[in-house]
């Protein structure tokens, strides 16, 4: 098996598991809107994925999730998905990395 398909299906992979994070995180705050409007509103939730959103305020979703400050929450439904993004948000993280580290391994053995 050639070390440039293995390579390719890595990015194949963590490309997939990115599209499902950034559906999780979408479906994340769709159940957030409903549940907490005024954490809704801190994290930015109306303009997350848009152009003129506030990284700011996105990374403070990242930040509350990181730190597992959800788990005080009184909706199950938004736990449950909080545990779910954070543990997309690991796999592909570590996936990237992966990425990162075939491609600098293939330059240097290419």
């Amino acid at each position: 098996m050639s070390t440039i398909a293995l390579f390719w299906a890595l990015c194949v992979v963590c490309l997939v598991n990115m599209a499902r994070y950034f559906s999780s995180l979408r479906a994340l705050l769709v159940v957030l809107r409903g549940c907490d409007p005024l954490l809704y509103q801190y994290v930015d939730g109306a303009g997350f994925f848009t152009a003129h959103g506030q990284p700011s305020k996105q990374v403070r979703l990242v930040r509350y999730i990181w730190a597992q400050r959800y788990r005080d929450h009184h909706d199950e439904e938004f736990i449950r998905r909080c545990e779910r993004v954070r543990g997309q948000f690991l796999l592909t993280s570590a996936l990237c990395g992966l990425v990162i580290i075939s491609l600098i391994g293939l330059a240097i053995w290419h």
